[in-house]
């Protein structure tokens, strides 16, 4: 009789099992509260909506700057310079990114040789198209 007991206990215990509907059911958990959230907001919103003096007036739709009275147009025409710090930031950040995970993989057995090529194919790619880059004088700057 007593070594029944951790049978029946093993035989009755189907969570995660996806048997009966109980995998899901923990997603049903995020579900519900995720639509409960879309309901507050949603709540919120139409509350502020209902609630709110509604009294327009030109002076409402002025640019605000800092209390006095705007001057000129409010579209202003910028140059965007800096462009190119952004775009090496994007390229370095990248090549980041996959730099992190092949240290590691580089300190595994066996990865030594094959890693190695691989990350001097892909370093030689980002080299030509810096030099690229310098070659067409988008990098004056330095």
């Amino acid at each position: 009789m007593t070594g029944h007991g951790p049978a029946v206990a093993a035989v009755g215990n189907t969570a995660g099992t996806g048997s009966n509907g109980s995998y899901f059911s923990a997603y049903s958990v995020v579900g519900i509260l995720l639509l409960l959230g879309v309901a507050f907001v949603a709540t919120a919103f139409g509350a502020n909506r209902l609630l709110r003096p509604h009294a327009p007036s030109p002076e409402k739709l002025l640019t605000y700057e800092c209390g006095v009275d705007p001057v000129g147009e409010g579209w202003a025409h910028t140059q965007v310079r800096y462009y190119v710090y952004a775009f090496l930031y994007a390229i370095f950040a990248v090549d980041a990114v996959y730099l992190f995970p092949w240290a590691t993989i580089f300190a595994a057995p066996g990865f030594k040789g094959t890693t190695l090529v691989e990350m001097f194919v892909f370093l030689g790619f980002l080299a030509v198209g810096l030099l690229y880059a310098y070659k067409k004088g988008v990098l004056a700057w330095l």
